[in-house]
């Protein structure tokens, strides 16, 4: 909103300088600064000092700034801060309260698609906790994209094609009943593929086995294709279970099998664009500064590259996305550094493709989070821990709850605190697991602010023959008060940075702030028992549009908001 405003008129008069706008640590020191003069001065070989009063004094005298800031002025070694006129937030208040369900959202992505595509899970194995990251920042930037008006597009491209599906029948053909595998799919499944690769070891012949299964399903056998379509339809209504339980929705779930077709027209395109080499029997494409990306083995057997660019190939020309996101971590990188050159190399330019990456899951002890075994936790469990943790913390706090509310709370507050822990650091770092913290209602978390929700609403509720037209928000003088104030003013560009640098860090941190401040506020003045009706109804007006952006942000997160805990 405001830094936006400053950004595009100090682009203006600085342009090609990379500078920044930012909040300072002492509010001595303004509501905003920037550095733009000191960049500007140290590429010019100019005094900072100089080019931040001439900026100074320009920004100054232009009209689109003297109504919202009292002053602007320049210190060393070149920035210039800007301190807010308080009648200008304060009028802030009145209208964003005003337009609390437009407030935060923009047209930026009106008329334009996106892609984001998360997940990933594989046929006939569980979901574990290494899909947790995928899905929850996947679901979270689509939902970002969606509240600034793009098309967005939800995909979950599925594991579900290669050898280890031969071996699978193979397995259940030699081991399997249909009872074990309608009673507990997953497992039976997983049970199958683990013991066929103990019983290799004593014979090997199993690999062909394998092999040939994979090949009969290849070429359209009867019996292996409804074999493996079982499989599949199992293993998907696993998965929804699980995206249902984390409130997760996809438009479209498709597979590599869907793109088993298309392999021919890959190597099409990539023949006619004069990319396509031998490399001892193999189809290789040679990428700069890269390795080569291998498409087609000697023996003629196609890879997960190759299927990725049918269907990078299939989502533009159905969606002609104005970009596609694919939320997939860190260990991927060179994979699709591969595919958007060759992308580029297939001249499909158009298209912005990002490589969203995330690191790994930790326990408490700093180590992958597993169990004794070494083997990664399945992602059922880790709800189902969360969430009887998360009961116990409830009960403790509000005994006299009923089983249905406790069970509500519970479970909002227990997937709620997942999900906050994960994005409120930086995907590129690694996470750590400490239930404790998770389920804090005092510390940085989802309880924290779900409860900090919670508390407004209860004040609202409390609250009788208000009306908001008599509220004056200029009487609004407290320090916390007009800092709240300010704080709402940074709420749309929260969000707009989320799209810009694909990270959810940001706004998750300016949520815990403002629930921060506000709970400091509500703390210290006593809001209900106010006399001045008008400053009453402002301080209500307050509250109301904090309420109204935590659950909104907090929405974008993809966790849900409770009027009572």
């Amino acid at each position: 909103m405001i830094k936006t405003k400053l950004k595009n008129i100090i682009s203006v008069r600085h342009p090609g300088v990379n500078f920044d706008i930012f909040i300072p640590p002492d509010e001595k020191m303004g509501d905003y600064s920037t550095n733009a003069a000191f960049v500007s001065a140290k590429k010019a070989g100019k005094n900072p000092m100089k080019v931040g009063e001439e900026l100074a004094d320009d920004l100054g005298k232009d009209k689109g700034l003297t109504d919202i800031f009292e002053k602007i002025e320049v210190v060393k070694p070149g920035f210039v801060n800007f301190f807010l006129k308080k009648d200008f937030f304060q009028t802030q208040l009145g209208e964003i309260h005003k337009n609390l369900d437009s407030f935060g959202r923009s047209g930026a992505g009106n008329g334009k698609t996106v892609i984001v595509d998360y997940s990933g899970t594989n046929i006939a194995k569980p979901m574990h906790v290494g899909h947790l990251r995928s899905t929850i920042i996947g679901d979270g930037l689509a939902n970002v994209y969606e509240f600034l008006g793009y098309k967005v597009v939800r995909w979950n491209y599925i594991g579900d094609w290669g050898t280890q599906f031969g071996k699978l029948i193979a397995a259940y053909k030699m081991w399997g009943n249909e009872r074990d595998l309608k009673d507990n799919p997953i497992k039976t499944m997983l049970d199958l593929y683990v013991r066929f690769h103990e019983e290799l070891k004593t014979e090997p012949s199993l690999e062909e086995r394998g092999r040939e299964e994979f090949q009969k399903l290849e070429k359209g056998d009867a019996e292996n294709k409804a074999l493996w379509k079982m499989f599949r339809s199992y293993s998907i209504d696993e998965f929804d279970a699980s995206f249902k339980r984390l409130g997760i929705n996809f438009d479209i779930t498709k597979g590599e099998s869907d793109y088993e077709s298309k392999i021919k027209d890959v190597f099409k395109l990539a023949e006619d664009a004069e990319i396509l080499k031998k490399s001892e029997g193999a189809d290789i494409i040679e990428i700069n500064g890269l390795p080569p990306a291998l498409l087609r083995k000697s023996d003629g057997a196609s890879l997960y590259i190759t299927r990725d660019i049918a269907s990078l190939k299939d989502r533009l020309d159905s969606y002609n996305p104005e970009k596609i996101l694919y939320v997939v971590a860190n260990q991927q990188a060179l994979h699709f550094e591969q595919l958007f050159a060759i992308a580029k190399k297939l001249g499909w330019t158009e298209v912005e493709l990002q490589h969203v990456k995330f690191g790994m899951v930790l326990g408490e002890d700093g180590k992958k989070l597993a169990t004794r075994e070494g083997k990664v936790i399945p992602l059922q469990e880790v709800i189902d821990k969360i969430t009887a943790l998360a009961r116990k913390v409830v009960t403790q706090k509000n005994s006299a709850l009923s089983e249905e509310e406790i069970s509500t709370i519970a479970r909002t507050v227990g997937v709620g605190a997942l999900k906050y822990n994960d994005l409120k650091q930086h995907p590129y770092s690694d996470i750590t697991f400490d239930w404790e913290a998770m389920l804090n209602f005092t510390g940085n978390s989802g309880p924290y602010l779900q409860y900090t929700y919670a508390r407004l609403m209860s004040i609202l509720t409390k609250s009788e023959n208000r009306a908001s037209e008599k509220a004056n928000a200029a009487l609004l003088e407290d320090p916390k008060e007009q800092k709240i104030m300010k704080q709402i003013l940074e709420f749309p560009e929260a969000i707009e940075k989320c799209a810009e640098l694909h990270t959810l860090n940001g706004l998750a941190l300016y949520l815990y702030e403002l629930a921060n401040d506000t709970n400091s506020f509500y703390e210290s003045i006593r809001i209900l028992s106010d006399e001045n009706i008008e400053r009453r109804n402002a301080r209500l007006m307050l509250v109301e549009t904090v309420a109204s952006i935590l659950e909104r942000g907090l929405g974008l997160l993809g966790i849900s908001v409770l009027k009572k805990i």
